[in-house]
């Protein structure tokens, strides 16, 4: 994992890849907003909702390749393995944070070929 991710974003990489949904939970804040898939998932009870789908439908690992900052986000470049077509794939993981929680998470496909093909999958 890069050493520069900041402690809300690498809990919850971490949290993430052990399959913690509480964990994970905490890590963002009570009005948090994710974007994925086309959805938007609004609040911590969605998002916790959301969470354990994911995990339970692709069985994914989120390895952390690189990281930077723009706009005040950080961006991180991921790869993520699991249970969908054309794994391993690299996504970006778009975070806004509000002090020590994340209160933005979207997640971009670097291959948008292989972001369809995932969807049609589900």
């Amino acid at each position: 994992m890069p050493a520069d991710l900041p402690t809300p974003i690498a809990t919850y990489i971490g949290a993430a890849n052990r399959g913690e949904t509480e964990a994970l939970a905490q890590c963002f804040a009570e009005s948090a907003v994710v974007r994925d898939e086309g959805k938007t998932i609004e609040g911590l009870a969605a998002i916790k909702k959301w969470m354990a789908e994911t995990r339970q439908k692709y069985q994914h690992t989120i390895e952390p390749l690189a990281s930077t900052q723009k706009d005040g986000k950080t961006i991180v470049t991921n790869r993520l393995t699991g249970s969908f077509p054309r794994s391993p794939i690299e996504l970006e993981f778009v975070f806004t944070l509000d002090h020590d929680k994340i209160a933005a998470l979207e997640i971009l496909s670097r291959d948008q070929e292989a972001l369809l093909q995932i969807k049609s999958f589900t």
